[in-house]
């Protein structure tokens, strides 16, 4: 089969011959239709975070596809169902994390002793097939292309699991910071619910962009949402904590603000109380991840209505280098798709 592949830290992706993998006990082997380009794949290739401990490093971890083959045992899958595969898709079963019993999410990635991490720990979805466990797979939809479905089972996921996770009530104001491969989702996201919602973001040609997924009210920072009357909670999706903090001006008093967006760099932190009295003001700071499959399902329904619309770029396997740098770049607006 062809499958992208990345040599080694830092080189260019590129397109191998590798055997096809045959589906064990209890295994499917799905046909990769479309694979969604997260930008923590690209910084697994430049060494910002882990390498792919796998070999040959097949990254990827937004797959969708038909099945094509069945393993022993498999009743829960069929021959053509149609399925995609998340990040993280299970753990050891052994050690102190896993003996607390919670559900397969974006925490096990941290905290389980050897999680199965597709395109990190077993071959990623960037390849025409690939073998995974059956009760690891999630049904796709039929209202929901190969390619739309793709960016929802990591960026679309996290984008739904922080505005669960902020509990926010019906009467409340959600701000979306930063407008980017998860924000544009949290901003339909938010819309879709009926919550009134405000994007905030400090690139002027993307101010039209939001009106246009669904913000009512567009601003540059945390200011100016202060400046609008502010927001009980704001889902801060841009990879920036220096910009997580700064929005923290315009969260209301009892607000929540929810980490979504990955800082490598530099470390959060709170305003001094001297222009933000954190202690006072009965607010929250929330981490979230992929918070759980009942979470990926709701996302993925809730696009297959037609309430949300991921906006993304296609691309042919051959262009995956073109594809990576763009990624690299910041210049795919707003997701980067493979079609296999």
């Amino acid at each position: 089969m062809k499958a992208t592949v990345i040599p080694e830290v830092n080189a260019e992706w590129v397109i191998q011959d590798v055997p096809t993998p045959a589906p064990g006990p209890g295994e499917v082997l799905i046909r990769v239709r479309a694979s969604g380009l997260c930008g923590n794949d690209v910084a697994a290739s430049k060494g910002y975070i882990p390498f792919p401990a796998i070999s040959p490093a097949i990254p990827g971890h937004e797959p969708v596809g038909e099945i094509v083959e069945t393993g022993a045992g498999v009743t829960s899958r069929a021959v053509g169902d149609r399925v995609g595969v998340t990040w993280i898709r299970g753990t050891c079963g052994r050690c102190d994390y896993c003996r607390l019993g919670r559900p397969v999410s974006g925490t096990a990635a941290l905290l389980c002793a050897a999680p199965v991490s597709t395109g990190f720990t077993v071959q990623g979805g960037q390849a025409e097939y690939m073998v995974v466990a059956a009760d690891q797979t999630v049904r796709i939809p039929d209202a929901l292309s190969d390619v739309l479905a793709a960016p929802v089972l990591c960026a679309g996921y996290t984008s739904w699991s922080a505005i669960r996770a902020a509990e926010v009530k019906p009467h409340e104001r959600i701000a979306v910071a930063g407008i980017g491969a998860l924000g544009h989702l949290a901003v339909q996201y938010a819309k879709a619910c009926g919550f009134e919602t405000v994007a905030i973001t400090t690139s002027p040609d993307k101010h039209e962009l939001a009106r246009e997924l669904g913000a009512d009210l567009v601003v540059a920072d945390g200011q100016q949402l202060r400046e609008a009357g502010g927001a009980d909670v704001i889902i801060a999706t841009n990879p920036s904590h220096v910009a997580a903090a700064e929005s923290l001006a315009g969260l209301r008093v009892g607000g929540r603000l929810v980490l979504a967006g990955i800082d490598g760099q530099n470390a959060f932190g709170i305003p001094s109380a001297a222009t933000h009295p954190f202690f006072a003001l009965d607010q929250k700071v929330l981490g979230a991840t992929h918070n759980g499959p009942e979470f990926l399902r709701e996302a993925l329904d809730i696009a297959a209505g037609g309430k949300v619309t991921p906006l993304v770029e296609t691309f042919a396997k051959e262009d995956i280098a073109e594809a990576v740098e763009k990624v690299g770049k910041g210049e795919v607006r707003f997701r980067a798709v493979i079609e296999y």
